[in-house]
């Protein structure tokens, strides 16, 4: 019963992967290419992984596999949101259909910060909150 459980659990995690490498050939811009290769991407690897421990039913397996579905859940969009906001600074183009550019004008392009936030506070450009 646990194997056609594991088996099931990897099917749909190669399901989301294709679907993730699908949205990497047809969404028109990097930006979208990247939202769809995360997310179906992570939720993939997360199925495959948990499949994999019900076949395998060790605890140093399992153990392994929620080690690799926590790690994919914590690198994967951080490192999604570090590639997207170099592409936006380098000047990447968004696609020509996009409605809304809610970060146009709100970045410095000279330190890469927001103005009035943590970047700001950091460099001292706004005074800090702090509460005495």
């Amino acid at each position: 019963m646990a194997e056609v459980i594991g088996q099931g659990l990897m099917l749909v995690g190669a399901l989301f992967i294709f679907l993730a490498a699908l949205g990497v050939v047809r969404m028109p811009d990097l930006f979208m290419r990247m939202h769809a290769n995360t997310k179906s991407g992570t939720l993939g690897i997360g199925f495959i992984m948990l499949g994999a421990a019900f076949c395998f039913s060790d605890s140093t397996a399992t153990l392994r596999a929620v080690a690799v579905i926590l790690f994919m859940l914590l690198t994967a969009p951080i490192s999604s949101h570090l590639l997207a906001r170099a592409a936006y600074f380098s000047g990447i183009p968004l696609w020509e259909k996009t409605l809304s550019d809610d970060l146009r004008g709100q970045y410095d392009m000279v330190t890469h910060g927001l103005p009035g936030g943590h970047d700001a506070e950091a460099q001292g450009a706004v005074p800090s909150r702090d509460v005495k």
